[in-house]
């Protein structure tokens, strides 16, 4: 019989009792009648004796609103005491049926503290048999999608899970949200112990519980444990589907194992297992991290060739990756069809084209899409203002930089450190060096922390100018103030010294670059082997090349700079001394050598002697004196 525990009530209601004979009669007042037990209150009503469904969940109990709008209105600390008083009041307990469905309240889902508080209550009424996993499972739930997800109560709840080993058997679903839930906290203890636990327990995995354990382990980058779990999956009932896959080569991608995300995409096929847009994407992932840029626009096509959509991730990352092979005009044509199959472009897209544009010095295509990009509604972030003021300063167009610059601190675009290093180079290349540090000493004024980038812009500015002096201080500044000094910063610093003649503080900073393990570049060989040259220390600069070769630094057109550089400058008699040292010594092959001095004479204007060079067999002709047998020397082209 339906019996609503609403009608309940501690009101003063007299009650009659009857006599044998039946007659009515009042109680003694020195006798009253107990009240009757607490009732358990389910979350569904129990319509058994009107219906054929037991519990049906579209009559949900009028005590669920009530003691929902009873917690939310509650402060943690006084909900105990709130929830015994409205349960004393109306002679009713929370089964943990209730409970659990309390828990799974859309309304508490953000309140953790509030949920952790009732759950912990309801635990202290009497004769209370205990919580259901369901409990334990949506309050982990809540506990993990918080925004400060609270491990360590999580661990004391799963500590309380294991104390009651009885518990998994009879609710193998609530495993599998249990399993997710730790999955996506990145719990991989708690994990795996739940997993074992559901092995010892016989409970045989779902598909869905392993896709969760695969996904947990891959999302905490234990690749090599998600693909033992998958192997075992293999070996069982349930077979691996299109999700167990994805997951797999999502991790593979994450540990940049390309190979084998490719190995397993080519299985899904030989099982009839059909990949979708999450493989492709997953897999395209893989590649770009890898940088074969050119796999991620062939499974772009045949992405399209199956008909499947396209994500927009999926079209930035062949953009991206075409750009960054130098490829803008492809990228462009991607964009299109992006576009044709309507599929929108972002901001990113534009961005990383535009970008691409004007390093290979194309200012009037990036200049057309960043106006196509506003046209398209498309607000430029302050990424993007950064690629045109720098677009602007390669292409020399300073005035119109610092026209957009200005627009971007009077309209709230937040400007940063790259902006001031882009117009330090441009107006330092363009000779400007007053404007140039005049913008660095703004930025740092404006709190903003220089670069290596931005100190070596300026660096190379003073360096160019002929303010040698400037730029070493420059150069002690960024030692103090924390700044790493790169091969690039050591180059031009050498290379302004070496114009002012200042030799050995030139090579004071080689060999400091050296002890500091930092590696030379062919770049600062060449500022180092052209300074030394033409100051007549070539043979210093062979010395050092030959002590660069046991570091594994063979700089390969080495010799060739040099006998272009003493060329260049007129000294054809110490060009004729190095060639001849170089084949000597067995550092190069005498035919390369010959070929290289007859371009290094032409390029510096003296074609008659290029022209002797050519028919004679200097270099690799041979006199002979008696028995002996001697190479035709270069420098025998200016004694004859």
């Amino acid at each position: 019989m339906l019996r609503p525990s609403s009608l309940r009530s501690t009101s003063s209601s007299r009650v009659l009792f009857f006599s044998s004979h039946g007659v009515a009669r009042r109680p003694l007042a020195s006798a009253p009648s107990p009240l009757p037990p607490p009732e358990w209150i389910e979350p569904f009503l129990d319509v058994s004796d009107l219906t054929h469904h037991r519990g049906d969940p579209r009559n949900p109990s009028p005590w669920f609103p009530r003691v929902v709008s009873l917690v939310l209105a509650s402060a943690p600390g006084s909900l105990p005491s709130d929830l015994a008083s409205f349960c004393r009041r109306f002679l009713i307990r929370l089964s943990p049926a209730f409970v659990s469905h309390s828990l799974r309240s859309p309304d508490l889902r953000h309140r953790p503290d509030l949920a952790l508080a009732f759950f912990r209550w309801a635990a202290t009424q009497k004769k209370y048999p205990g919580h259901h996993l369901d409990s334990y499972v949506a309050l982990i739930d809540i506990l993990s999608s918080s925004d400060n997800t609270e491990t360590s109560r999580i661990k004391e709840l799963i500590a309380e899970i294991r104390a009651r080993a009885n518990l998994l058997p009879a609710a193998p679903s609530a495993a599998t949200s249990l399993v997710r839930s730790l999955g996506s906290t990145g719990m991989v203890e708690e994990l795996l112990w739940v997993w074992r636990w559901m092995k010892e327990s016989g409970v045989e995995p779902s598909l869905m519980c392993y896709n969760c354990l695969l996904d947990g382990l891959v999302n905490s980058m234990f690749v090599d444990s998600a693909e033992k779990v998958f192997e075992a999956m293999e070996a069982t009932r349930v077979r691996p589907d299109v999700v167990s896959y994805n997951t797999l080569i999502k991790g593979y991608s994450k540990v940049g194992r390309t190979q084998k995300a490719v190995d397993r995409f080519e299985e899904m096929q030989e099982k009839k297992i059909q990949p979708d847009k999450i493989t492709y994407l997953s897999l395209m992932q893989c590649h770009y991290s890898d940088g074969q840029f050119h796999e991620c626009l062939v499974l772009s096509h045949e992405m399209e060739e199956k008909g499947l959509e396209i994500p927009t991730h999926a079209y930035s990352l062949v953009i991206s990756g075409l750009c960054k092979e130098g490829k803008p005009f492809e990228g462009m044509a991607v964009l299109e069809s992006m576009v044709r199959r309507g599929c929108k472009a972002n901001v990113a897209n534009y961005t990383v084209l535009i970008d691409s544009f004007a390093k290979s010095m194309n200012e009037d295509h990036a200049m057309m899409l960043f106006e196509r990009m506003k046209n398209d509604g498309l607000e430029p972030d302050q990424v993007t203002y950064g690629v045109i003021i720098n677009c602007l300063c390669k292409a020399e167009k300073l005035d119109k930089a610092m026209e957009l610059f200005k627009f971007c601190k009077e309209n709230d675009v937040l400007v940063n450190a790259i902006f001031y290093s882009s117009l330090i180079d441009g107006y330092g290349k363009a000779g400007l060096v007053d404007e140039a540090q005049g913008l660095f000493n703004e930025m740092v004024e404006h709190g903003f922390v220089p670069d290596s980038y931005c100190y070596n812009a300026l660096i190379d500015a003073f360096g160019k100018a002929g303010r040698i002096d400037e730029a070493c201080a420059l150069f002690k500044r960024m030692e103090m103030e924390g700044c790493d000094h790169t091969v690039y910063t050591y180059t031009i610093l050498m290379d302004g010294l070496f114009k002012k003649h200042k030799n050995e503080e030139a090579l004071k900073l080689w060999n400091m670059m050296i002890d500091k393990g930092i590696t030379p570049t062919p770049a600062a060989f060449r500022a180092l082997s052209k300074g030394l040259c033409l100051s007549g220390k070539f043979t210093r600069a062979c010395k050092i090349l030959d002590e660069l070769a046991p570091m594994g630094i063979v700089p390969e057109t080495a010799h060739e700079d040099m006998i272009n550089v003493l060329c260049k400058a007129g000294r054809f008699e110490q060009a004729c001394q190095l060639a001849d040292g170089i084949i000597g010594k067995g550092r190069e092959v005498p035919g390369r050598v010959r070929t290289i001095m007859i371009n290094a004479l032409r390029k510096a204007g003296n074609a008659d002697l290029a022209f002797k060079l050519v028919h004679s067999k200097v270099g690799i002709g041979y006199n002979r004196y008696g028995s002996i047998k001697r190479r035709i020397k270069f420098q025998t082209l200016l004694n004859s």
